[in-house]
């Protein structure tokens, strides 16, 4: 018997889903990575400023084992000596420590990047079934774990043991060796080590990032149901598809409105339609449509080219004829170029006339047959004849 396909988690996880386990704080993280990164700043630093620190160690000792007799006959002075000695020492680990700290931090994000979030510190008493626990401890996910512990420690314990074999000489002469002589060879001994650990350290945090990511997206798997489902949710109500259609209706009319001001002529029919034009007679382009409505509207743009000095043309076939053939910001068809060329031409011509001059004949402009329109946008054909 088959099992049902849409109940295996072979899909990727969605958007939705890998934002809602960052809010819970579940993102991939590697441990290795970080104690990589502390490991090689730790060893930079020594290198460049061990010098520094080892002579200041060697004299930070040297005084501890002198004191005078106010030492030995007051405790209150020893103790002071003490915590005197303690703090001098920590000013020279102190570096290291906000400098490894630094690291740690910022080898962590590197992965998931900066996370903040409380929820995983609520309580969530799911966790304590039972059966959820003995499957989170016996599951493939803890022996992985377990797995990359013994690695790490095998490798490190190898690595210790080849580098500290070859040095059984060293290591004998370090306790016949003066103190100095002593401290340098036991520093260079522990920064070969470091070497060697680090390097080891390094080669586990490569294998250990690639595995992480794919650990945490395995975890995150879906099934075909579960992406089905949230495409369900994610799908719009009819209610709000309307309201968002709506507000989009009412920005594209405050848009069209806003370009009336700019249009030089609205042609008319003379109640029903109005269309608005923009022309530049320094463009090598036909004029362009900038406004249109019906009814309501149309009277809308009337009262708002009137506001500008817009001047209104009378044509109902040129009117009809461009509301239904021409979109908002495309230029005029062509076979309706004379007719457009005509009022335009009379706009301009209006501008032109100083008082008491005659104002040019107002043009009957001719739109062809086949351009011919009824108010519900059929075509008339050759029914039609221009008016």
């Amino acid at each position: 018997m088959m099992a049902d396909s849409s109940l295996e988690k072979t899909e990727q996880p969605t958007g939705k889903r890998l934002s809602k386990a960052r809010e819970e704080g579940n993102i991939p993280r590697s441990m290795d990575l970080a104690a990589a990164a502390i490991t090689i700043v730790s060893m930079i630093i020594l290198t460049l400023s061990g010098s520094w620190m080892f002579k200041g160690m060697v004299d930070l000792f040297k005084s501890g084992l002198s004191f005078d007799t106010k030492a030995i006959q007051s405790p209150h002075a020893a103790f002071s000596i003490a915590a005197e000695q303690v703090f001098l020492a920590g000013g020279f680990v102190l570096p290291l420590i906000l400098m490894t700290a630094v690291v740690a931090i910022a080898a962590s994000l590197s992965m998931g990047g900066f996370n903040f979030t409380l929820k995983p510190t609520l309580p969530h008493f799911e966790k304590l079934d039972i059966v959820q626990g003995m499957a989170r401890i016996f599951g493939s996910h803890a022996w992985i774990e377990l797995g990359k512990s013994l690695l790490k420690f095998g490798l490190v314990s190898i690595v210790l043991v080849v580098v500290l074999n070859g040095k059984v000489g060293e290591l004998n002469a370090i306790g016949r060796m003066g103190l100095e002589n002593a401290i340098a060879a036991t520093g260079s001994l522990v920064m070969e080590s470091i070497l060697w650990v680090t390097l080891a350290l390094v080669a586990i945090a490569l294998i250990d990032v690639p595995l992480q990511q794919y650990l945490f997206y395995k975890r995150l798997r879906m099934t075909k149901q579960e992406v089905r489902d949230e495409m369900k949710e994610a799908e719009v109500s009819p209610e709000v598809r309307g309201k968002i259609k709506a507000r989009q209706r009412e920005i594209a009319m405050a848009k069209m409105m806003r370009r009336v001001k700019d249009a030089d002529v609205i042609i008319t029919n003379p109640e029903h339609f109005a269309v608005a034009l923009s022309y530049d007679p320094t463009a090598d382009a036909p004029p362009v449509l900038v406004a249109k409505g019906v009814d309501h509207l149309a009277q809308r743009i009337r009262e708002e080219g009137a506001q500008h000095g817009v001047m209104v043309f009378e044509a109902p076939p040129l009117a009809r004829a461009l509301y239904f053939t021409t979109e908002l910001e495309h230029p005029v068809p062509e076979e309706l170029y004379f007719a457009v060329a005509q009022v335009i031409a009379y706009v301009y011509s209006l501008s032109d006339v100083r008082p008491g001059e005659p104002q040019a004949l107002r043009p009957v402009p001719r739109v062809p047959r086949s351009m011919w329109f009824d108010a519900r946008g059929q075509r008339q054909g050759e029914q039609g004849v221009a008016a």
